[in-house]
C-alpha cells in the first residue's frame, strides 16, 4: 500500500540525525524515488496524484541535502523555486512541519504550537485527555510533546547554516516564527484551526511558563516510558513508521547510546519497500493480512478455479490462521490498550495492533474457505474452534454504543475533540468513530460464523449484528448513496453496505438495497465501467472521475450483483468493461488512486486492481451459471 514521499524523507533525515547514515546502495536507492515521485512543477504532493505540498516538499528537500545532493543539481533547485513561489513559503509549513523543522535548528521554537507532555499527566476524566484520541494521533503526540518539551535537538553541522540560507527569503536572525505560528501554505490546508483550539493554544503557552521544572522532568519520563512500551510491545515497528520515526528521535534525544535506539532504527525497516524502477521508499502501513483475506473471498466465489491452485490457497490459509493474535500485551490497561488477543492486523501481525475490519476479513475468509470442499485444509491444519470465538469477542469489543464499529478501539472521546485537531493537513483523525466499513466487515463476518458454526450463536452476537445493521440503514443517504471512509469514497461505501447488509440476511429486495443499487446504476458512465475520483473525499460528496476505473468497477459489479440478476443490462455492461480492459497476465491497469484515510491523504492498494475485479467477474460468472 503506497502513499507519499513524507515518510521516507523522515526517515532519511532520521538516520543522518542520529548519526547513522544510509548505506551507498540505500542512498542510491531513495534518490531513485524521489526523483520517480515528484510532480511536473518539481514538488511533492501529498500522495502521487496530488499536486505539490509545502510540508512534504520541504522535508524531502531536507533529504536530499543530507543525502549529498547539492544546492546546485536540478532537482533541488527546482524544489527550492517552488517552495519561494509559495506563498508565506517554508515560514507557513503546517503545524508537523514546523516542529520537524524545529527539530532540525531550521525552525524557531516560538513558532511552534505547544504540545506540552504534562497534557498526558492529566486526569483520566478530562473529556480532552490524550487517552481519548484516535490511537495514531494519540501516539504522534505522544513522541511530538516529549520532543516539544525536551526541545529536542539534532546537529546537522554546517549544513544548519546552508539550509537556514536556502529555505528563507531572509537572513536567520530577522525571521519572526512566533509571527508564523499560525501561518498554514494554502496548498497544504484542510481543516483551518478553529477559536477553540486557538483559545486552548495560547492557554497552554502560558501555562507552560508557570509550570514548574521539576513537573516537565516528571512529565517527559511519563511520556518516555510510554514511547519505550509501544516500542518493545510493537517488536520496534511501532503503530505505523510515522510515530516510529519519532519515537527514534525521542530515544536518541534522550540517550544516543541508549539500548532501545538500535532496534528501534531496524524496526523501520519492517516498512521498507525497494525495487529496480522506482526505488527505496517507506509505506505509511503494509497490507498483507488484508490483501490476503480479500484474495482468499475471491477465489471462494470461483472454487474450480481454486482447487487447482489448491497449494496456494492452503498456504493463505495458513498465514492467516497463523497471524491471529493469541498473546495479550501486557499492561494493556496501564498504556491505554484495548485487549488484543483474538485479532488481526492490517499486516503481518508483528508490530500487534490489531483492527476490526482486518479480522473480521480474515475471519470471512478462513470461513468461506473452511466451507468448499474443494478449498478446505485437511482438519488438522484449520484454525481451532476456540480461536473462532476469539476473533468474535475482538470484534465485538469494538462495537460502538451507535451500533457501529471502530477500527482498533471503542470510541473514546466525543465528536468536539475535532474542534482540537492541530494538524491542518488532516481531518476527522482526532477521535475513533463508526464507519460504514468497518460494520459491514464485521456484522458480516459475525453472520458467517454463525451460519458456520450454530453452536457459538448467542443473544449478544444476534444483538450486535441487528444494531450493526441498523448503523448500516442510517448512514445511508436519501438518494441511496453511502459515504465511505477508507476507500474512493461512495463506490466503495456502496459495495461495503450491500456486502454486510447481504450477508447479514438481508433480502435482495429490500428498499434500502434498491436505493443503493439505483445509486450505482445512475453512476455508471456510458463505457459501461465506474470511476470515482479522489476529490470527493475531501469535500464528502461523489465526484466522477474522467475515466472508468477497474476497482470502482469492481466494487458497484460486485454490490449490483447482490441485488440484481447477473443478467441485467447494468452488470452486463459492466462485466464487458472489465473483460475487454483485461491484461494479457490477468490483472488491470493500476488505476488511479483507491484508498484514503483522514480525507486528504491518498493511497494506493497495489493489489485492489487485481483481485476486485477477479472476484466480480467470479461473482458474475458464479451467479450466471446458478440463474
Amino acid at each position: 500500500m503506497v502513499w507519499c514521499p513524507m515518510i521516507t524523507a523522515q526517515y532519511a533525515i532520521v538516520r543522518h540525525a542520529v548519526g547513522r547514515p544510509v548505506d551507498a546502495a540505500t542512498r542510491a536507492g531513495l534518490l531513485r524515488y524521489f526523483h520517480h515521485a515528484r510532480g511536473p512543477d518539481g514538488a511533492w504532493g501529498l500522495h502521487l496524484e496530488s499536486s505539490g505540498y509545502v510540508f512534504v516538499t520541504t522535508l524531502v528537500y531536507i533529504a536530499l541535502r543530507l543525502l549529498g545532493l547539492s544546492r546546485d543539481e536540478a532537482i533541488v533547485k527546482d524544489a527550492r523555486r517552488w517552495l519561494a513561489s509559495q506563498p508565506g513559503g517554508v515560514l507557513a509549513i503546517p503545524s508537523w512541519g514546523k516542529l520537524w523543522l524545529a527539530l532540525l535548528g531550521l525552525y524557531g521554537w516560538t513558532g511552534v504550537n505547544p504540545c506540552p507532555p504534562e497534557l498526558f499527566l492529566l486526569p483520566r476524566w478530562l473529556p480532552f485527555h490524550p487517552w481519548r484520541y484516535y490511537c495514531h494521533t494519540r501516539y504522534i503526540y505522544l513522541a511530538a510533546a516529549y520532543l516539544y518539551g525536551a526541545r529536542a535537538r539534532a546537529d546537522l553541522g554546517l549544513l544548519t547554516a546552508e539550509l537556514r540560507e536556502e529555505l528563507y527569503p531572509a537572513a536567520w536572525p530577522a525571521l519572526d516564527f512566533a509571527a508564523h505560528r499560525r501561518a498554514v501554505a494554502a496548498s497544504d490546508l484542510y481543516v483551518r484551526p478553529g477559536a477553540l483550539l486557538r483559545v486552548a493554544s495560547t492557554g497552554l503557552r502560558v501555562l507552560e511558563r508557570l509550570l514548574p521544572r521539576r513537573g516537565r522532568r516528571r512529565a517527559l519520563d511519563a511520556c518516555f516510558d510510554r514511547i519505550l512500551y509501544e516500542q518493545r510491545v510493537t517488536d520496534y515497528h511501532a503503530l505505523s513508521p510515522v510515530n516510529g520515526l519519532l519515537n527514534c528521535l525521542a530515544i536518541w534525544s534522550r540517550d544516543p547510546n541508549h539500548p532501545d535506539l538500535a532496534p528501534s532504527l531496524d524496526g523501520l525497516e519492517h516498512w521498507r519497500w525497494e525495487d529496480l524502477a522506482q526505488g527505496v521508499r517507506f509505506t505509511g502501513a503494509r497490507s498483507s493480512a488484508w490483501d490476503t483475506s480479500f484474495a482468499l473471498r475471491a477465489l471462494g466465489e470461483a472454487p474450480a478455479r481454486a482447487a487447482r491452485d489448491a497449494a496456494a490457497v492452503r498456504r493463505a490459509y495458513a498465514f492467516l490462521r497463523d497471524a491471529q493474535m493469541t498473546r495479550e500485551l501486557p499492561r494493556w490497561r496501564e498504556e491505554d490498550r484495548d485487549p488484543i488477543t483474538g485479532g488481526w492486523c492490517f499486516s503481518d501481525g508483528a508490530h500487534r495492533w490489531p483492527v476490526s475490519d482486518c479480522t473480521a476479513e480474515a475471519l470471512s475468509a478462513l470461513l468461506v474457505v473452511g466451507g468448499r470442499a474443494e478449498l478446505a485444509p485437511p482438519a488438522g491444519e484449520r484454525i481451532a474452534p476456540a480461536r473462532l470465538v476469539t476473533a468474535a469477542e475482538f470484534i465485538l469489543r469494538r462495537q460502538n454504543a451507535d451500533g457501529g464499529f471502530a477500527t482498533y478501539e471503542r470510541r473514546r472521546g466525543s465528536a468536539w475533540l475535532e474542534r482540537l485537531n492541530p494538524s491542518e493537513m488532516f481531518g476527522r483523525c482526532m477521535t475513533e468513530r463508526s464507519y460504514v466499513e468497518c460494520t459491514a466487515s464485521a456484522i458480516g463476518a459475525l453472520a458467517r460464523l454463525r451460519a458456520a458454526e450454530p453452536a457459538l450463536a448467542s443473544p449478544r452476537l444476534e444483538g450486535a449484528i441487528e444494531r450493526g445493521a441498523r448503523f448500516l440503514r442510517r448512514a445511508q443517504r436519501g438518494d441511496g448513496s453511502v459515504p465511505g471512509f477508507w476507500g474512493i469514497n461512495f463506490t466503495y461505501g456502496a459495495f461495503h453496505f450491500v456486502e454486510g447488509l447481504r450477508a447479514a440476511g438481508v433480502a435482495a429486495a429490500d428498499p434500502a438495497l434498491a436505493r443503493a443499487a439505483a445509486w450505482l446504476v445512475a453512476q455508471q458512465r456510458a463505457d459501461g465501467g465506474w470511476g470515482e475520483h479522489h476529490s470527493g473525499c475531501r469535500d464528502d460528496r461523489y465526484v466522477e472521475h474522467p475515466e472508468s476505473q477497474p476497482v470502482m468497477t469492481a466494487w458497484a459489479l460486485l454490490a449490483l450483483l447482490e441485488v440484481l440478476e447477473p443478467t441485467a443490462e447494468p452488470v452486463r455492461r459492466g462485466v464487458e468493461w472489465l473483460v475487454t480492459r483485461q491484461l494479457p497476465d490477468g490483472g488491470w491497469p493500476p488505476g488511479a488512486v483507491n484508498g484514503v484515510f483522514f480525507g486528504s491523504a491518498m493511497l494506493d492498494y497495489r493489489l485492489y486492481p487485481v483481485y476486485f475485479p477477479a472476484w466480480a467477474l467470479a461473482r458474475w460468472a458464479a451467479r450466471s451459471r446458478a440463474a
